[in-house]
């Protein structure tokens, strides 16, 4: 019978199940229907991969519940204990020596920078650079008004020599510039006209001669010798490599192909369904051991709870908390209905004892000082206490008899 199809759970465990962190829900593909050798296989390995994985799986969830108690017994604790020592060592004295040493020591660095280098900068710009500037600016004006005035007499000079000393040398120097030009293009025009014809007659002619009668039937010819050339050997490489292809197709190929269909795809089918079978194995198997595994600790914890902490439990409810409360009402409660007895005696002689020396300071200080000086009593206008106003009577200066 297949165990992942009829696990045997009693309605107790189901019950504890429950109260386990739901496990994520994962979507199994439905097997695929196996053959006579899937059926063989799969229930000797499932016993033996079972055999195999409940001690793994027990020592597994061993390690996670030692590892969770450490970690909430030791690691944790430890843990905020070096973050509060790491603080105390590392983060509080800084944060003390840059709020109390620091910020108090920049404020006043910045106070004396601002009163020995800004206020002085501050006073010599407004009282010295200002009025310096302002007097250079003026001096600058005055200066690029003389300027401007002695540049526009030199400029009204030179237009005058301009209009009527340079403008007419220049056009007469421009007139015989002009005739000179034309008589040397016309005598450029001449000589270029001489050598083109020479070298068309010299050069191009025979050049071009020389290729079409020459040049072009021997290339003509070298390359008809070339594409012979070329089809010969690419016939040969083509040979050749058809040659070389039939006998790697019938030494390498077939026998490759032939090894591929006929023996490792069988037996990678059965390795496939091995593996697949023993993945499907391990998977039940650590579902398995995780149910024998919790029943064994919930065993191992009621068999503990049985032999040490129900004992202990009935020896601290039965025997040390009536012996305690024994104790308390016989020796503590009389024991600290005594101490606060003494304290309180003890209190009043202390308080006895302030008094008399306080006494005996006031009649020494009477002694050699005397009496204190008593205040005089001081007339007052409003009537005292006992005595009440009435209307035959008044305090007021106009009416006072």
């Amino acid at each position: 019978m297949d165990l992942e199809k009829h696990p045997r759970v009693s309605s107790e465990t189901r019950v504890d199940l429950r109260k386990r962190p739901a496990e994520p829900q994962v979507r199994r593909e439905p097997e695929a229907a196996g053959g006579c050798l899937a059926v063989a296989i799969r229930i000797p390995v499932r016993i033996i991969v079972l055999v195999l994985v409940v001690p793994v799986r027990m020592l597994w969830d061993l390690l996670v519940v030692t590892g969770r108690f450490l970690n909430d017994a030791l690691l944790r604790p430890l843990g905020r204990a070096l973050l509060w020592l790491g603080r105390a060592v590392f983060v509080w004295p800084f944060v003390g020596l840059w709020r109390y040493v620091v910020v108090p020591v920049g404020k006043a660095l910045g106070w004396l920078g601002y009163v020995l280098l800004v206020v002085p900068l501050v006073w010599l710009y407004r009282y010295v650079l200002t009025p310096v500037g302002h007097a250079l600016a003026w001096t600058a004006r005055g200066v690029g008004a003389a300027v401007a005035w002695l540049a526009r007499g030199v400029g009204a000079a030179l237009g005058w020599v301009y209009a009527h000393l340079l403008a007419p040398v220049g056009h007469a120097v421009a007139w015989v510039l002009k005739g000179l030009g034309a008589g040397l293009a016309a005598l450029g025009i001449g000589v270029w006209t001489v050598v083109a014809w020479l070298a068309r007659y010299l050069v191009v002619v025979p050049a071009v001669w020389l290729y079409t009668w020459v040049l072009a039937p021997v290339g003509r010819a070298i390359v008809w010798c070339g594409r012979g050339l070329v089809w010969l050997v690419s016939m040969i490489v083509t040979g050749i490599g058809t040659a070389l292809y039939w006998i790697a197709r019938i030494l390498l190929v077939l026998p490759a192909l032939a090894l591929w269909r006929w023996v490792l795809t069988p037996v990678g089918r059965v390795l496939a369904v091995i593996g697949r079978e023993v993945g499907d194995a391990l998977g039940h198997a650590w579902r398995v051991a995780g149910h024998i595994s919790l029943t064994v600790g919930r065993f191992l914890g009621t068999l503990l709870r049985w032999i040490f902490v129900e004992p202990v439990r009935w020896v601290y409810r039965g025997v040390l908390t009536p012996v305690g409360h024994v104790v308390r009402d016989t020796v503590l409660r009389p024991a600290a209905e005594a101490a606060r007895s003494v304290g309180r005696a003890t209190r009043q002689a202390l308080a006895a004892a302030r008094e008399s020396v306080r006494q005996a300071r006031a009649d020494f200080r009477r002694m050699l000082f005397g009496e204190p000086r008593q205040p005089q009593p001081v007339g007052r206008r409003e009537p005292s206490g006992p005595e009440a106003r009435t209307l035959g009577s008044s305090t007021t200066a106009l009416t006072k008899d």
